[in-house]
């Protein structure tokens, strides 16, 4: 199939699952409901990474399901330390498009936290929470706080009015804990004095813990006057008022059940202005209406477009076959699990093996990924790059289907002790260069230069003759040959993202570079780069690794399944290039294959590595900001700031 019909096929369906409800107002990405008031992340990092990429896009997607039927949710996922506790909540006043597309920022925002395993984030319309543990009845925090602001302030009447309303808001809201309380108030003599405020607990609290925080919310906004708007983040609810009427222009529209929320309005009308309001409104509903017929005749169109080119592509799957294929999906068939979906084998009726990936979620956002994986790994074909056989995309939810390889993936096999000698040195090394021809590859494919974003031993497959196939292409991106980076949101899996990556989500194939070092270290070593900390001094493989480069001991580092006098060098120079691919400037990192090179030609002498960008395990202290020079002529990096990030969303993978 070829890019524009790829192209028409991701732009229909992608309309065709934002489309909104009919009865439901329209809703542009920049709905103030949207606007960020806080991100608060928590100081902790994981414990064990692997179990964390399970148990949190788990939690996240379970939230998720229960926000979309009734704006609220709770869930919980695994045991220990990386057991992932998650609560979110819509405000009742927003529409349900509304409730969908604040969700949706709360899970672009969130991410900004990793590697903490905690973090909450505050929108002006929903929040979420994810903790390693129950927080449910939590009320109070000492980080706590209010936002004061925006460019007016009000006379005594204005702080009157605001008093009044929030009063009304706090009693509203603690009389029905769980669902907020709106308060209103009009000044009858046209003055500048009207004021609008709001007032919500989390709906785990009980009455007193609600009362309680909301006492001191209340507290907290007075504080804020005679400033024109105030928001108070609590632990256990959200207080705001304005000099505007952000309460849907003071319509309410609910989102939970009947009997559920309690709202009280002060308010002084004018007959002349309901009636314009009136006209307004009704112009608008007939506009949006209007705008839903012309956009279902459009996707129909389009619908049956897609139909046609599926039908006459080789690489249409119907759902029912491959779901007949796998089993429906039986959890005996199942080959891996990742942060955006589930892989399971599955034999066709002509008796081929196959490799169906099924993704978590179905909404406009895994749409992206799911025809960007499409899209990238059918432009390239290499015997170093998983082969795509095709999609379903008609069905209930996406399918992928790939060739089937039978030793599934390289970290079942170098981080397991019993199996690890399978892998002797002659393989391993074979796997390192294969994996370096395949991103060579990809970054110098003349069609467009592709970036993985996402090299780790989970995503490095092998076949019956262990070749390695490089995986996973749905966190893949291009960009034109004429730039040097592109600036992009962080998503990826700790440990293997570079560090001028995750400060400012600047994005080239050096990033790649980066995360095949990691990977060349895990190979040689069989241990994994992810934190399991059993006391504050211990340290990562990374670390570990670098200390032994520099003190002459880095055959101590090898995998006693492979330590070999014949291979000696070999291995040593492997680990010497593996820190050339992680220095600290993407700048002095090889490229792809440069570094094929080095590993290929024995005799050519290398490098010296600067030292990488990391001093222990919970932190990687650099600055990029106009320090390229610097570093370029530097042996040794300078540590001056310190960088906490969280990832894809919530969505580990």
């Amino acid at each position: 199939m070829n890019h524009l019909h790829w192209s028409i096929i991701s732009t229909a369906l992608l309309l065709l699952i934002a489309a909104p409800h009919p009865t439901t107002a329209q809703t542009t990405p920049n709905d103030p409901v949207t606007n960020v008031v806080e991100l608060r992340c928590g100081s902790h990092g994981f414990v064990n990474v692997s179990q964390a990429q399970m148990y949190f896009p788990a939690t996240i997607q379970a939230v998720y399901e229960k926000v979309k039927s009734v704006g609220f949710g709770v869930a919980n996922t695994g045991t220990g330390p990386d057991a992932a506790y998650g609560l979110a909540q819509c405000f009742d006043y927003l529409t349900k498009v509304q409730c969908d597309l604040c969700f949706s920022k709360l899970r672009s925002v969130g991410p900004r936290c990793l590697p903490m395993t905690t973090g909450r984030v505050y929108l002006d319309g929903c929040f979420v929470r994810v903790e390693n543990y129950t927080f449910y009845a939590e009320a109070l925090g000492p980080k706590d706080r209010a936002w004061c602001g925006n460019t007016t302030t009000g006379g005594p009447s204005f702080v009157a009015a605001v008093k009044q309303a929030v009063a009304d808001a706090v009693s509203a809201a603690g009389a029905n804990v769980g669902h907020e309380g709106n308060g209103k108030v009009v000044d009858r003599r046209g003055r500048s004095s009207s004021a609008y405020a709001m007032a919500t607990c989390w709906r785990t609290l009980n009455a007193s813990g609600c009362s309680e925080c909301l006492r001191n919310a209340s507290a907290a906004a007075a504080g804020c006057l005679p400033w024109s708007e105030g928001r108070v983040a609590n632990t256990g609810c959200f207080l705001r008022y304005s000099d505007t009427d952000f309460l849907n222009n003071g319509t309410s529209t609910t989102r939970s059940s009947s009997g559920h929320k309690t709202v009280k309005v002060v308010a002084v009308g004018c007959s002349v202005a309901a009636v314009g309001l009136g006209v307004i409104i009704g112009i608008i509903i007939y506009k949006r209406n209007r705008a839903i017929q012309d956009r279902r005749k459009g996707l129909t169109k389009v619908s049956k477009m897609i139909i046609s080119v599926l039908k006459k592509s080789s690489l249409n799957f119907k759902y029912s076959m491959l779901e007949k294929a796998t089993g429906s999906f039986d959890e005996a068939n199942k080959l891996g699990e990742g942060g955006f979906g589930t892989v399971y084998k599955g034999v066709l009726a002509d008796g081929r093996e196959v490799a169906v990936k099924r993704l978590f979620f179905n909404n406009r956002s895994r749409a992206m990924d799911f025809f960007n994986e499409v899209r990238l790994i059918s432009s390239v074909e290499h015997k170093n790059l998983v082969r795509l056989l095709g999609c379903s995309c008609l069905g209930p939810e996406s399918l992928l289907v790939y060739e089937y390889l039978p030793n599934k993936s390289l970290d079942r096999f170098i981080f397991d002790e019993e199996i690890g000698n399978v892998l002797d040195w002659e393989k391993r090394f074979k796997i390192i260069t294969g994996t370096a021809q395949g991103l060579a590859h990809l970054h110098e494919n003349p069609k467009a230069r592709i970036i993985h974003r996402d090299i780790k031993a989970s995503n490095v497959l092998l076949d019956s003759k262990f070749q390695a196939k490089i995986a996973d292409f749905g966190l893949a991106r291009s960009f034109e040959e004429d730039k040097t980076h592109v600036s992009t949101a962080i998503a990826g899996t700790l440990g293997y993202m570079a560090p001028e990556y995750i400060a400012h989500g600047q994005l080239s194939e050096k990033a790649d570079v980066y995360s095949f070092g990691v990977l060349v270290l895990e190979i040689i070593s069989g241990r994994q780069n992810c934190r399991s900390i059993t006391s504050e001094h211990s340290q990562s493989l990374l670390t570990l690794a670098w200390n032994h480069f520099q003190t002459g001991t880095a055959e101590d580092l090898i995998d006693p399944n492979i330590k070999s006098l014949q291979h000696r060098e070999q291995m040593l120079r492997a680990v010497h290039v593996a820190f050339l691919c992680m220095q600290e400037c993407p700048n002095l990192r090889p490229s792809m294959s440069v570094c094929l090179q080095m590993l290929l030609r024995a005799e050519e002498p290398l490098p010296a590595p600067t030292n990488p960008p990391f001093t222990d395990e919970l932190t990687m202290e650099f600055d990029f900001e106009g320090d390229s020079e610097r570093l370029l002529s530097e042996t040794s990096s300078s540590a001056t700031s310190v960088a906490t990030m969280m990832y894809s969303a919530f969505y580990p993978r």
